[in-house]
């Protein structure tokens, strides 16, 4: 069965996805099309959404399902004409803060992924700077790091890196264990020192090697014997030296930053 969704916004879109993914992987055996509709942010754009949705009813036969974040009643209602199932994500809780806080809600777009500290927006484009410098171990430097993600090649450091930096303001430092390095059976001279700030990722040798293999296809590199080699070593290498370990296989990287952030005790809200 498919079910086709929209996500629907006055803004980026991004929360009304993100609230909306969350949401549609619990059901499970339906296929569902997704598309994001962002900066509705009028009347004309609205009744254009509208016809867009109309459109996906017709051609499929089944009723979407739009997802709104939407801040605007009157945009709101007319997405309503659609016919589709509407699902506010803001509805359920503005009423009962309303009430709780005494204080009516200020209709703005924006508030939750615009520029509105301008503090906090430059310590994440700091953050990610930082991690791009560091990045496989480009920088020997660490003396800045809030943490340092170590493991084999391609095992999920880099993006994790980013995402820490573009969400939480973390300066994050990766380092690639080479074979060279494994085959020291001991902590690299230029992490010795900063244990408490490392941690490890893993990942299994079939994926590792599927991923290598769109890198580098054919080659030793990308081998299932060689992913299984430098994986064993730097599972020892992580038990010995007792560094905190996360197999990212099957782990999406907001899990994996979540994760990391509680077993090395840094308490970092969204920026």
């Amino acid at each position: 069965m498919q079910r086709t969704v929209f996500f629907v916004s006055d803004s980026t879109g991004i929360t009304a996805e993100t609230i909306g993914h969350s949401i549609l992987t619990q059901f499970e055996g339906v296929d569902f099309d997704t598309h994001r509709m962002p900066f509705v942010n009028d009347a004309d754009k609205a009744h254009a959404a509208v016809t867009r949705i109309k459109s996906a009813w017709a051609r499929t036969g089944l009723r979407p399902i739009v997802i709104n974040t939407a801040v605007d009643a009157t945009l709101s209602e007319i997405l309503g004409g659609s016919g589709a199932l509407m699902l506010d994500v803001f509805a359920p809780f503005i009423g009962p803060l309303e009430h709780e806080l005494g204080v009516r809600r200020h209709k703005l777009v924006n508030r939750a992924h615009g520029l509105f500290d301008a503090a906090k927006y430059e310590a994440r484009i700091d953050a990610t700077n930082y991690a791009l410098a560091h990045d496989d171990g480009l920088d020997p430097s660490y003396k800045d790091a809030d943490l340092i993600l170590i493991g084999v090649s391609r095992s999920g450091k880099t993006p994790t890196c980013l995402y820490m930096a573009l969400h939480f303001g973390l300066r994050a430092a990766n380092y690639p264990l080479t074979p060279e390095d494994l085959e020291l059976a001991e902590l690299p001279k230029r992490l010795q020192g900063q244990r408490q700030r490392l941690f490890g990722l893993t990942i299994t040798a079939e994926r590792l090697a599927q991923i290598r293999a769109e890198r580098r296809p054919d080659s030793r590199y990308a081998s299932v014997e060689q992913c299984r080699w430098e994986l064993a070593q730097a599972d020892n290498l992580f038990r010995r030296e007792g560094i905190a370990v996360l197999n990212s296989t099957h782990t999406s990287i907001e899990e994996i930053g979540s994760k990391i952030l509680a077993q090395l005790g840094i308490e970092r809200h969204l920026l």
